[in-house]
């Protein structure tokens, strides 16, 4: 049995037991998430769609992790006009494990 789910923008297919690395959620780590936008579950075959959600359909996990990627460096640069900028980026990431999926 696996899921499409959508969070934060990006969609993610999980199942029971998998860990997913998403977008920051206000939650602190051991507390439950509840997923609301979920966008197909299939189980042995049987496949359901949302039009553009399922309705009663729960998915749940446990936050795991709150963390911060690796840094990604921004350079901007113009040559023979003496113009260089130089940033930085650490994007803030939660790591979710999914305990439940049940179908409504």
């Amino acid at each position: 049995m696996y899921a499409v789910i959508s969070t934060g923008g990006k969609q993610y297919r999980v199942a029971k037991g998998d860990t997913i690395q998403i977008e920051k959620l206000d939650k602190d780590e051991g507390e439950t998430v509840h997923f609301d936008k979920i966008l197909l579950i299939s189980d042995n075959g049987k496949v359901s769609i949302g039009k553009p959600f399922l309705e009663k359909s729960k998915i749940e996990g446990v936050v795991k992790a709150q963390g911060r990627d690796k840094k990604i460096s921004i350079i901007k640069f113009h040559r023979r006009k003496h113009f260089k900028k130089q940033a930085g980026h650490r994007q803030s990431f939660t790591k979710v494990e999914i305990t439940n999926i049940a179908e409504g």
